[in-house]
């Protein structure tokens, strides 16, 4: 099982090197504990920093609460703005981000070592199946690995990746870069029904982690 673990990245590094293959890195999102710096181009006395709290929202002098998690710099200064113009004439806001939570991603399921490892640069699904130390068992199903994904505030994306299908078809082009917060399930059992967007406030419920 390992032979074919390294076979499978081997493979996909050989195919990565083909531009075809490249991802456009997204921009990044920001989350409870990152910090913000909040400029004001005219009125620069409001300028303020800014943790984004567990309910994801900041505190500003101008606004007030401003909910920014899930939102990149740009639609935070956006958002911000929207607010800031109620009481200021045609303000200009820029965010910028000052700290952040290491990005990470999460593995679950029938693998050899579940749980949280730092996102260090590219790293795809595959090859993140290899830092969980594989697949555990031959009841674990290669043909379903899902990858949880969080679209925006409100929103999830699950997309199903056939393990087994790319292998015996050598084609790791539909290997997928992972992203900050994503998490990878293999099941135990075949999901007979799998929704590809839910409300991210009912990841709970999806049962995944009970399967």
């Amino acid at each position: 099982m390992r032979l074919v673990a390294l076979t499978l990245v081997l493979f996909w590094r050989t195919a990565a090197q083909d531009s075809r293959f490249a991802e456009r890195e997204p921009e990044y999102r920001l989350q409870p504990n990152d910090t913000v710096e909040v400029q004001y181009r005219y009125t620069p006395e409001y300028n303020t920093t800014a943790t984004v709290q567990p309910d994801g929202s900041i505190a500003l002098p101008v606004t007030g609460t401003v909910r920014v998690a899930g939102l990149t710099p740009r639609e935070a200064a956006r958002a911000i703005t929207a607010k800031a113009a109620e009481r200021l004439r045609e303000p200009e806001v820029s965010v910028l981000l000052k700290d952040f939570v290491k990005p990470y991603f999460t593995i679950a399921g029938e693998v050899a070592k579940p749980g949280r490892y730092d996102l260090r640069g590219n790293v795809t699904l595959i090859e993140g199946l290899a830092l969980g130390g594989w697949l555990t068992r031959e009841s674990a199903k290669h043909s379903q690995v899902l990858l949880v994904r969080r679209k925006d505030q409100e929103w999830g994306e699950i997309r199903v990746f056939n393990l087994k299908s790319a292998a015996d078809r050598k084609r790791f082009d539909e290997d997928m870069t992972l992203r900050p917060g994503d998490m990878i399930y293999v099941p135990q059992n075949f999901l007979s029904k799998i929704d590809r967007y839910f409300r991210w406030t009912g990841l709970a419920n999806l049962g995944l982690l009970a399967r």
